[in-house]
């Protein structure tokens, strides 16, 4: 029982080890992509989400009255 701990706690470190060097080695030597440009609108993205709900809408009273 006591070589059953032993390889539970050598894979257990072996996980913890794997697990920290996957997320601090890609940001080691990695220099830092600039910030992404402020999103702007011209209102079609809001007039093409409010014709969507719309479709969604009759398509469900369509369903609903048949």
């Amino acid at each position: 029982m006591e070589i059953f701990r032993v390889q539970f706690l050598v894979m257990a470190l072996a996980l913890a080890l794997g697990l920290a060097l996957a997320l601090l080695v890609p940001s080691i030597g990695a220099e830092r992509p600039s910030p992404a440009p402020a999103p702007t609108s011209d209102g079609v993205a809001v007039d093409q989400g409010i014709a969507y709900v719309l479709m969604l809408l009759a398509l469900v009273l369509t369903y609903i009255i048949h």
